[in-house]
């Protein structure tokens, strides 16, 4: 994933330097990001809550099996070369005398993601172990009937730290609501294979992004803007910033992942907007395109979902003949869960799309930040007849083209039967 992060930057550079562009501006996105600057991190903005408001179940049917794939939550990015960057331009300006206030909260900031970084690539923080616990806390008491008494639960997670740890952290917090719980933990090469599938989508990747560019318009770029905003004098600061649209993503990356950290100063107040969405929306497209169900490429890279989709069907069917397990545990990463959940067909993040419909239609900030998070409601009546009920981000969801039972519940027979039906 590293690889392909350092390769995706460089085609990026390539690509501004041709005057390659995205799209419009998404009026959508637009009027997220306005409201808060921190979800132009897409993938690396922190978990948002919402309220959650439940359906009830149809008449007679209970909760009895959760099925979950979780991402891990918040954590630090690749290389410090961004923060370095940073800080060494501010700390020339600092010595010299040109930094505003605005400069000064910036050089402290950064200094601050530095620290958290400490070295560690893709490193868990805080507040990722703490998005953990929270989305667990809530799962417990939202189906406290799935969990009560003692029951058995499994667990498996990808072989990377930062994953461990967010199981550890989900795991521990179900076990605080109910000691009695029996919690298998487990991690191995064996289970990446469905949790994270990499065979082939690298080249699908690459396909994706070079038509997305080709079909991308100019929009507004302020490089120029920071310098105003940080330094007393941008003209003496052009003898410091080399390159202003280097300068300009240093800064955007450094505020990505500043919130991961629990870091308070505003890096993105310092940033044009222009300057802003036009990072966002690349990024968004290269998640969109790269990993979910765009009409171009995305069959294909949906399909590799499917040892996971196995995975769940198997577990699942599993409980409901046997009643022995209360909840299967999944803990993975972004780029297999969007095509996870592409390949379910969950409406929104799901949905099949043209490339210039992207950056209005499917945002990055809603639909995989930090700790984004799978749970399927598994339920039954008397009669054994089984609904389940799909959240995404804990919130109910609808899967495309196909009809419910009932609100947003549906058949589990009827569900197994149209999975190939969910990637057309």
């Amino acid at each position: 994933m590293k690889k392909l992060l350092l390769v995706f930057t460089a085609f990026l550079g390539l690509a501004a330097a041709s005057a390659l562009a995205q799209v419009h501006q998404s009026p959508a996105a637009v009027k997220a990001l306005q409201e808060d600057r921190t979800r132009a991190g897409n993938n690396l903005n922190s978990y948002e809550f919402f309220p959650i408001q439940d359906t009830k179940a149809p008449a007679g049917y209970k909760p009895f099996y959760v099925s979950h794939y979780g991402r891990h939550g918040s954590r630090s990015d690749w290389g410090g070369s961004a923060f370095l960057g940073v800080i060494a331009v501010m700390e020339q300006g600092q010595a010299k005398g040109i930094l505003t206030p605005d400069g000064e909260m910036l050089l402290e900031g950064a200094r601050k993601v530095l620290a958290g970084w400490d070295g560690m690539d893709g490193r868990l923080s805080q507040r990722g172990v703490r998005e953990h616990a929270a989305i667990a806390k809530r799962l417990y008491n939202r189906y406290p009937q799935v969990f009560k008494g003692k029951k058995n639960l499994r667990a498996v997670s990808s072989t990377v730290q930062r994953c461990i740890i967010s199981m550890n952290s989900f795991t521990n917090s179900l076990i605080r609501q109910n000691p009695k719980l029996e919690i298998r933990l487990d991690t191995g090469e064996k289970f990446m294979e469905y949790l994270d599938n990499e065979k082939g989508w690298q080249q699908v990747t690459g396909r994706a992004m070079r038509k997305s560019f080709e079909l991308m318009r100019e929009i507004p770029d302020d490089t120029l803007g920071v310098l105003s905003k940080v330094f007393t004098d941008p003209v003496a600061a052009r003898e410091i910033v080399k390159s202003a649209r280097h300068f300009t993503d240093d800064v955007f990356n450094t505020a990505r992942v500043a919130e991961d950290f629990d870091v308070e100063e505003d890096i993105y107040s310092v940033l044009p907007f222009d300057a802003v969405y036009r990072r966002w929306a690349q990024n968004n497209m290269f998640l969109y395109l790269g990993h979910c169900n765009s009409v171009d490429v995305g069959a294909e890279r949906v399909a590799m979902a499917q040892s996971c989709v196995e995975d769940i069907v198997t577990k699942a069917d599993e409980a409901i003949a046997t009643g022995k397990i209360a909840a299967d545990l999944r803990f993975g990463h972004d780029y297999p869960l969007m095509a996870l959940v592409s390949y379910l067909g969950i409406e929104g993040v799901g949905d099949r799309l043209e490339v210039e419909e992207i950056c209005d239609k499917w945002l990055g900030f809603w639909n995989i930040p930090m700790a984004s998070n799978l749970q399927i409601i598994f339920y039954k009546n008397k009669a054994g007849d089984v609904l389940v009920k799909f959240l995404y981000q804990e919130q109910e969801r609808l899967l495309r083209g196909l009809e419910p039972y009932q609100g947003p519940y549906y058949k589990w027979e009827t569900v197994k039967a149209n999975l190939e039906g969910y990637k057309r």
